[in-house]
C-alpha cells in the first residue's frame, strides 16, 4: 500500500453550504501549513495543538483562494491513524475543486475511491467488517439499515465474530497440545465436551445465517412484484402505495406495457415495487413483451402481490398466474371489494395454500393496512426488533459463515465416526479461518482491494 500523503473532497461535490477537502498522511499538517494563512498571519499549522479548528484562509501563492477553518488532528487519535487536517471551505464546486489542486500541487496525491477507510483498516483502527459497516452507513435506506449499519460500525458483528473464533481456538489449542503432550495433558473425556461446544457454536452460526435472508430486505428492501390480469387495480395499487400518480390508469385492459419501479417505506420496511404488465393471453406484440418480463421478475421476487379482481370471475389467465407463483411468498388482494364480488377467499385457498388473502379497494383506500401489517408478519413475524439482535446485511459475510458452519459439521461427523483427534483440529482450524475472512484476518490484498474500491472518493 501507498504510505504517501493523500487528499480529497470528503463532501457531495455541489453547491452546498459548505465543503470539506481531506488530507491525511505524515506530511498532512506540513502540507496545509504551506497553503492556510492564519487571519493575522501570526498562526502556523504545524504548531498548533492536535484536535483544534483555526480560521485563515487558503492561498494557492500570492492569489487568495477562500476563506475557510482548518481542523487539525494528529496521529494516532484520527480516523485513519495518521496526521489529518480537514479544510472546511465553501460548497461550491469551483472552489472546492480549486482548493483540492492547490492542495495536490504542494504535495499530496489524490486518493483512490475508500483509501481513508483502507488506510484506517491497514492502520489496525477498524476491522473489515466495521470498515464495510461505513459505506452500508453512507448508503442506508431506511432505519433499519441506518441502525444495523451503526451497530457494526460499533463492533457487533465483529465482536460475536472474535467471541467464536477465541472458542475455536481454545479447542484447536488444547486437541494441538494433547497431541503434543499425552503424558500431562488427557484426552478423556474431551469429545463430550467438544460435542457440546461444536454443537453449540454451530447453532449460533446458523442464527446469524438465518438472519441473513431478513437483514439483507430490512438493509436494501424487500423486492415486490404486483403481478394479476389486465385491469385488476395493480396500477392503481401502485399509485395508492406510493402516494402519486407514478402510473397510467384506465378503464382501458393492458395499459401497463412496460415495468414501473418505486421504492416506498411501510413503517421501518422498504419494498422496491415493481408494476408488471397484466398477464393475459394477447397477439399484441408489445403487450407480449411486457407479460414475458412480468414472469421473469416474479420468478426472482422476495414477495409476489396478487391482485385478483374480485368483481371477474376466474379464468386461464388467473390460473396460469397462479400456477407462475406457487412456490413464492404471496399476498393476494382480492381488489374492488366495492364492487358486487363472484369471486371469494375460498375461491383463492381451494387453488392456492399458504397465502394471505386480503379484501381491498384502491378506490376507497380499504385494506392497505392490513396489507402492511400482512407483510411484517410474512417476513419479519410481525415485529422488527433491531436493538439487541444481529442482523447479517453483508453476502461476504453470510458466505464466510456458512463455510464456517460447514466445518463445524464436519468436527460433528468426526467426533460421531471416532475419527482420530487431529481430524477435529483441521476442520476447526477451517472454521477459524473462515470467520477471520469476516473481520479481515484471512484475506489478500486483491480482496481488500476490491472491497474498498467500492467506495466513494473522500471516504
Amino acid at each position: 500500500m501507498k504510505t504517501d500523503t493523500i487528499a480529497a473532497i470528503a463532501t457531495a461535490v455541489s453547491d452546498s453550504g459548505i465543503g470539506i477537502i481531506r488530507i491525511s498522511g505524515d506530511d498532512a499538517v506540513g502540507i496545509a501549513s504551506r497553503i492556510y494563512h492564519s487571519k493575522d498571519n501570526s498562526k502556523k499549522l504545524a504548531d498548533v495543538r492536535s484536535h483544534t479548528i483555526h480560521y485563515g484562509y487558503v492561498y494557492d501563492g500570492d492569489t487568495l483562494v477562500d476563506e475557510v477553518m482548518a481542523v487539525v488532528m494528529r496521529a494516532p487519535n484520527t480516523y485513519t491513524k495518521e496526521d489529518v487536517v480537514e479544510i472546511d471551505c465553501h460548497g461550491g464546486i469551483l472552489v472546492m475543486n480549486r482548493i483540492l489542486d492547490v492542495v495536490l500541487r504542494n504535495g499530496c496525491r489524490l486518493a483512490e475511491p475508500g483509501e481513508f477507510t483502507k488506510r484506517a483498516f491497514l492502520n489496525g483502527r477498524i476491522d473489515l467488517s466495521r470498515a464495510e459497516a461505513v459505506m452500508d452507513l453512507i448508503h442506508a435506506k431506511n432505519d433499519f439499515a441506518l441502525k444495523s449499519s451503526v451497530r457494526q460500525l460499533k463492533g457487533a458483528v465483529s465482536g460475536k465474530v472474535r467471541s467464536l473464533r477465541e472458542e475455536i481456538l481454545y479447542e484447536i489449542a488444547f486437541i494441538e497440545s494433547a497431541l503434543d503432550d499425552p503424558e500431562h495433558i488427557s484426552l478423556d473425556g474431551y469429545l463430550d465436551r467438544l460435542q457440546e461446544k461444536t454443537v453449540r457454536i454451530h447453532k449460533e452460526l446458523k442464527k446469524l445465517i438465518d438472519s441473513a435472508d431478513n437483514g439483507k430486505m430490512l438493509k436494501d428492501g424487500i423486492n415486490t412484484v404486483i403481478v394479476g390480469k389486465p385491469n385488476a387495480g395493480k396500477s392503481s395499487l401502485l399509485n395508492l402505495l406510493v402516494g402519486d400518480e407514478k402510473a397510467i390508469v384506465t378503464s382501458v385492459a393492458g395499459t401497463t406495457r412496460d415495468v414501473l419501479e418505486e421504492s416506498i417505506r411501510l413503517h421501518g420496511v422498504g419494498l422496491n415495487i415493481i408494476d408488471t404488465a397484466g398477464i393475459r393471453d394477447t397477439e399484441d406484440e408489445v403487450e407480449k413483451i411486457g407479460v414475458e418480463k412480468a414472469r421473469k421478475y416474479a420468478g426472482n421476487a422476495d414477495l409476489i402481490v396478487y391482485v385478483v379482481d374480485a368483481s371477474c370471475a376466474l379464468d386461464e389467465n388467473d390460473n396460469e398466474i397462479m400456477e407462475l407463483i406457487a412456490d413464492k411468498k404471496v399476498i393476494v388482494l382480492l381488489n374492488k371489494t366495492d364492487l358486487e364480488q363472484v369471486v371469494s377467499e375460498e375461491d383463492i385457498t381451494g387453488k392456492m395454500t399458504q397465502v394471505s388473502v386480503i379484501r381491498t379497494s384502491t378506490k376507497e383506500n380499504t385494506g392497505i393496512d392490513e396489507f402492511e401489517r400482512t407483510v411484517r408478519q410474512l417476513f419479519f413475524g410481525g415485529e422488527i426488533a433491531v436493538n439487541d439482535e444481529i442482523y447479517i446485511t453483508n453476502q461476504r459475510h453470510k458466505e464466510a459463515l456458512a463455510e464456517a458452519c460447514e466445518s463445524m459439521e464436519l468436527v460433528l461427523d468426526s467426533i460421531a465416526d471416532q475419527m482420530p483427534e487431529d481430524f477435529y483440529s483441521i476442520d476447526l482450524m477451517s472454521a477459524y479461518a473462515s470467520l477471520g475472512r469476516i473481520i479481515g484476518e484471512e484475506v489478500g490484498d486483491d480482496l481488500v482491494n476490491e472491497i474498498f474500491s467500492k467506495f466513494c472518493m473522500g471516504k
